[in-house]
């Protein structure tokens, strides 16, 4: 009787420092280098590939990537033998997560996890240590990177640059300087008519009714009429003004010269949950 086959899950993941797509559409040589080496070493090891989980544009940190997750799914399944990556931190920058699956459920699931570069492999409870130690010195990227990006922001800020990924409704970017704004002179005219409007004494749903009724697009609308980036409305979008855009617009200090940015800070680099900043910041 011939033991069975062992089965690989082969997870790849391009990280920020080596992008190098040249199409949205293309994956990265990154992703293609990973998934030839380790294919390599998989057949060398004579183990069969179960199948190839990759996540394009991820961080090691987000663990909403959609291929992760299904891998761990799979894992708990016990659908393969082993979980296969080039290095640990291409499978988690998290020590938590480094505690919780390849130290924690993996072994309850008879899940192998090999690394390849950093040679970790959970056969070996000799190098249990070492890989503590790459998920310490992970964290620590993690946490000097968020670090880095939130001084740079913050400074950015601090001199006047827009940081935002949408210019504010009566305002457009600038396409040949980064982080400032040019106003868009067709949505301004709007912005300065309801100005003019409240301070005659119009209501906020009366102003919104008087744009309706001439046609005029909200702010979202206009955007993608013009294709200009704008945030995707939770809600179905309406074409309408509303009460709500109207009062958002007269309290928005935007709209008389003030910069006003980094109204919300990240709880922890950890999440993306955010929280209201005190004024002074």
């Amino acid at each position: 009787m011939t033991d069975r086959l062992q089965t690989a899950a082969i997870y790849c993941r391009l990280s920020e420092e080596d992008r190098d797509k040249q199409w949205e559409t293309d994956e990265s040589n990154s992703i293609q280098n990973q998934k030839s080496m380790l294919l390599k070493y998989a057949s060398e090891q004579g183990w069969l590939v179960y199948d190839i989980y990759s996540d394009d544009d991820y961080t090691g940190s987000d663990r909403r990537r959609p291929e992760f997750n299904r891998l761990l799914d799979d894992a708990q399944n016990h659908r393969f033998d082993i979980v296969l990556c080039k290095t640990q931190s291409r499978f988690t920058r998290e020590l938590e997560l480094v505690e919780k699956y390849i130290h924690g459920l993996f072994p309850l699931w008879g899940i192998r996890f090999v690394s390849i570069v950093d040679h970790a492999d959970t056969e070996n409870k000799g190098n249990k240590k070492s890989r503590q130690i790459n998920g310490l010195v992970n964290e620590w990227y993690l946490e000097d990177m968020s670090e880095n990006i939130r001084s740079v922001l913050t400074d950015r800020r601090k001199n006047g640059y827009h940081i935002g990924a949408f210019a504010l409704y009566g305002y457009k970017k600038d396409p040949e300087v980064k982080g400032h704004l040019l106003i868009d002179e067709e949505a301004a005219a709007i912005v300065r008519e309801v100005f003019t409007l409240f301070s005659q004494g119009y209501g906020k749903t009366k102003i919104a009714r008087m744009l309706n009724d001439r046609g005029i697009p909200n702010p979202t609308e206009y955007k993608r009429i013009h294709g200009l980036r704008y945030q995707q409305p939770k809600r179905k979008n309406s074409t309408l003004w509303k009460y709500s855009a109207i009062a958002d617009m007269l309290r928005n200090e935007m709209y008389i010269g003030n910069m006003v940015q980094g109204k919300y800070g990240s709880v922890s680099y950890k999440t993306k949950q955010n929280k209201p900043r005190p004024k002074e910041q």
